[in-house]
């Protein structure tokens, strides 16, 4: 009797996040894979190398930035008048020279 090509496969779930699975379905998909493939390679490589088959890292530490009252009110207006909550009062100017006469008041 001929020894069977076919696996019998079983049903395994993996419980994600709705949005990590939307992300991770895309990313795959932009691949050619599917999450179901990307498990599956992901055990068989497992398997092969012994060991979990990427590299894991943690997120980058952000440390915390504190502005001085100045820089922090030019941030705030800044982001106020790009969303329209303020009038842009910057005033423009066609060269240089206009700028640098503004600038001292010449």
């Amino acid at each position: 009797m001929a020894a069977s090509t076919s696996k019998v496969k079983t049903g395994s779930t993996v419980r994600l996040d709705p949005e990590l699975r939307k992300e991770l379905s895309e990313g795959l998909a932009s691949v050619g894979m599917t999450i179901n493939g990307y498990f599956t390679m992901a055990a068989k490589q497992f398997l092969i190398q012994g060991k979990v088959p990427f590299e894991i890292k943690t997120a980058p530490k952000v440390e915390r930035v504190t502005f001085n009252d100045k820089t922090r009110k030019a941030i705030v207006r800044a982001f106020a008048e790009e969303e329209g909550l303020l009038p842009n009062t910057a005033q423009t100017f066609d060269n240089t020279d206009e700028a640098i006469k503004e600038l001292f008041n010449d």
